[in-house]
């Protein structure tokens, strides 16, 4: 596949529109699609207490994730609070982990990309 050949993907125009790309791409098994979310320095809290860094690693760990074809669920985001070119979204899980946040970032199309991304807050009650 040549460089000319480069998959032609939905950018995310609003905020929100990132948590409905990432569940369809998730579930297509498009860990390249998923990578392609987030901002080149991005910072993904995964797996729990460790941290993923920058969107090469993201699509690595993202391919390890969906070689088991998990199943993810479309959530009801949560208001986006908004400030300039940067945006807070998050969403209430389905799997009751608490809560999900990402801080986004308008990029110069006028489209946005993951710059944090938080996928589970558990409280541990021990």
């Amino acid at each position: 596949m040549s460089g000319h050949d480069k998959v032609e993907r939905e950018k995310a125009m609003r905020p929100e529109d990132l948590t409905r790309l990432f569940v369809e791409r998730s579930n297509a098994g498009d860990a390249a699609g998923v990578a392609a979310l987030y901002e080149e320095d991005a910072v993904l809290a995964y797996p729990p207490g460790k941290q993923t860094v920058g969107r090469a690693a993201i699509q690595a760990l993202w391919e390890k994730v969906l070689a088991d074809r998990p199943h993810f669920e479309q959530e009801t985001p949560l208001p986006t609070l908004i400030s300039g070119d940067i945006a807070l979204t998050s969403t209430e899980p389905k799997d009751g982990v608490g809560a999900r946040a990402q801080v986004v970032r308008r990029q110069p199309d006028g489209s946005w990309l993951r710059v944090l991304d938080q996928p589970e807050f558990v409280s541990r009650a021990e």
